[in-house]
């Protein structure tokens, strides 16, 4: 409860009559009282008659998730009570600073009627925001007090990655390559799952002979294969301090995460498990390989909890955990970075051990200011140093890219505006040869 301008505006009057009362007619100083008086009084009263916060219902419905370059709305409903008198209720909330804080909404309270009042809010970066309260402030009949009532909310939004385009373009790229439902995908000579074996014509693949079989029935028979639809993938994402620097003007997470919900979305309507693990001094999370498009929503959700870190990654911790979790064999796609050979040299060797029981794909981002820095033209000797030093680590990282294939590792280094399609692209050069 506070008074309003309305109010002090009055006081100010009877206080300026009360000393004119007492400059002009001071015997009749009692008389100048009766203004502040009566100003009291009409505060009391319009106290006495404002509203009460048990007149008033309240619901709140706030979006479960929020794609970023889009408004989500806030809906408030106010209910009146009977015997509530008309007024205009100012509504404001307040919000984590992954949400620019909205402006105040003013709406109008009829009583017994049901008023709607929507806030907007527009998200700034991906991760987990929070309506904190929602604060009420409605005038009394007089308009000279306000009553302001706080509701605490607590209420967790998702701050995703917008999919809308990612879904767009992962539908016309599985339409042409993924059939959906159970009919299984005869492709002759491609696939890992065997269903039948066949008798030798000319034409087939000689790999495909199974010798074993053809000595027992004196014939020469081939085994019949055919695209496997339940193959399991994991992301696994770098949350440490490097992924953390921005490209673009966004974080090189928040890269990696798009490209990764780009091929999830893919994934899921190709019938393949796809689960997500976020690591860096320590595990952040793990979640369980799931099928089926209804997954989408929880994977984009638990992508959208994967916060920022400033501490250095520790691969041998993150990958030997990851590696207890997968009982079958998985396509573990590792997103992250390094600077150079010296920092990349454990990360190569939990990820050769990874490699020895599951297909690892390297998935890293294409450095622009490094590239244009080493192709450039040195006018002075500070841009031959950095040009040099580019260089360098340039050839440092290539370095790492051949060791990782030596390995067995499968490596994508793209630019961060390709970085999905590449991903894309790798996915289907996977399924079409049946490397998982």
């Amino acid at each position: 409860m506070r008074p309003t301008p309305r109010a002090a505006i009055l006081a100010g009057i009877g206080c300026a009559g009360c000393v004119l009362v007492v400059l002009v007619m001071p015997h009749l100083w009692i008389l100048g009282l009766a203004a502040p008086a009566a100003t009291l009084l009409a505060v009391g009263l319009d106290i006495l008659a404002a509203p009460r916060r048990h007149q008033i219902g309240i619901d709140i419905d706030p979006p479960g998730v929020i794609l970023i370059g889009e408004t989500g709305m806030l809906p408030v409903f106010l209910s009146p009570a009977g015997g509530f008198p008309g007024c205009r209720c100012s509504i404001r909330c307040e919000v984590s600073p992954l949400l620019v804080q909205p402006d105040p909404v003013s709406v109008w309270l009829e009583p017994g009627s049901r008023a709607e009042a929507t806030l907007p809010l527009t998200p700034l970066r991906r991760g987990r925001a929070r309506v904190e309260q929602l604060w009420l402030r409605w005038p009394g009949p007089f308009g000279l007090v306000e009553r302001i009532h706080s509701v605490d909310m607590g209420r967790e939004i998702d701050i995703v990655p917008n999919t809308r385009v990612v879904r767009d373009l992962a539908f016309g790229i599985s339409a042409r390559d993924a059939p959906v439902g159970s009919r299984p995908d005869r492709r002759p000579g491609e696939g890992t799952e065997f269903t039948a074996l066949r008798e030798y014509v000319q034409g087939m693949d000689h790999r495909a002979i199974d010798w074993k079989h053809s000595a027992r029935h004196r014939r020469l028979v081939c085994k019949e294969f055919q695209s496997e639809r339940s193959q399991q993938i994991v992301f696994a994402l770098d949350s440490g301090y490097l992924m953390g620097e921005p490209m673009g003007g966004v974080p090189r997470l928040d890269h990696a995460i798009s490209a990764a919900l780009l091929m999830t979305y893919m994934s899921l309507r190709a019938g393949d498990r796809v689960g997500t693990f976020s690591f860096d001094s320590a595990v952040r999370h793990y979640t369980r390989p799931a099928a089926g498009i209804h997954a989408f929503a929880r994977i984009q959700r638990d992508m959208a909890g994967i916060d920022y870190h400033a501490d250095e990654t520790n691969f041998t911790l993150g990958l030997t955990t990851l590696q207890g979790h997968l009982v079958r064999r998985s396509l573990v796609i590792v997103m992250t970075d390094f600077v150079d050979s010296v920092m990349a040299e454990l990360m190569l060797q939990t990820l050769q051990r990874l490699a020895t029981r599951h297909l690892v794909l390297f998935v890293t981002l294409r450095n622009p200011e490094l590239t244009a820095a080493a192709s450039a033209e040195p006018t002075d000797i500070d841009a031959l140093s950095q040009s040099v030093v580019a260089e360098g680590f340039l050839r440092d990282r290539q370095i790492v890219f051949e060791r990782l294939r030596r390995l067995g590792v499968l490596c994508l280094e793209a630019p961060r505006d390709r970085i999905g399609i590449a991903l894309i692209n790798q996915y289907m050069a996977i399924k079409d040869r049946g490397q998982i």
